[in-house]
């Protein structure tokens, strides 16, 4: 009979199709949904996270193991329909105004999906104005920005600067990453936490939401 370690394997390998079928195995032998999810389909991501953090895997796998999981999660739903999927925090994430990348803004998007985040991608080009709107909107727990350019990198003081003239600030922690971007640029600019790549995000947002920011930050 399959098992959490079977499917952990499979999302690590990027094997969509035998995510699936072990997925399908497992809820069929009465396993729980959420412990399929937890022990299987993000145990898998969190091992991908440590790989990738040490370069030890590349972009394209790690899409491939995060595309196996989400068919994982996608079979979940489709054979749950009242299941609520469990969250890990709620998480705004955009480029900032006059920046026009996104492809390490979707990564992190899509690793802060894996383990378990509510992400709500605004794109590129954001002007602060809607990061405090998306803030009111959907109530997260953390605001995450990116900028590539070093033209563009200011425009996160002044995203930050706008929710505190909202009165939102205290609302959220506000993390920040991108090629130009150093730890100290962050504390000049009041943001709570800076990630160099995708998997020093998810640990810092881990942190930042059970209120571990230091231990996040020296992971």
């Amino acid at each position: 009979m399959a098992n959490f370690e079977e499917l952990s394997q499979a999302v690590f390998d990027g094997d969509g199709e035998q995510v699936v079928e072990i997925t399908k195995s497992l809820l069929g032998s009465g396993a729980d949904p959420q412990e399929v999810i937890s022990n299987g389909l993000i145990a898998g991501m969190e091992r991908v996270g440590v790989l990738f953090k040490n370069n030890e895997m590349f972009v394209p796998e790690v899409l491939m193991s995060a595309g196996a999981m989400n068919t994982g999660v996608e079979v979940i739903k489709e054979s749950r329909k009242n299941f609520d999927m469990p969250s890990s925090g709620k998480v705004v994430l955009a480029t900032v105004k006059g920046d026009l990348h996104d492809i390490g803004k979707n990564l992190v998007g899509m690793m802060m999906e894996s383990n378990g985040y509510t992400v709500y991608n605004l794109g590129v080009d954001i002007e602060p104005d809607k990061f405090v709107e998306a803030v009111k909107q959907y109530q997260p727990d953390i605001v995450a920005m990116s900028a590539l350019l070093t033209t563009t990198m200011m425009e996160m003081k002044s995203t930050i600067d706008a929710l505190v003239e909202a009165g939102v600030r205290d609302n959220v922690k506000v993390i920040i990453g991108g090629a130009p971007i150093t730890q100290d640029f962050a504390d000049q600019i009041g943001a709570d936490g800076y990630a160099a790549d995708a998997a020093s995000a998810i640990d810092l947002c881990k942190g930042l939401v059970d209120g571990n920011a230091r231990d996040a930050l020296s992971a």
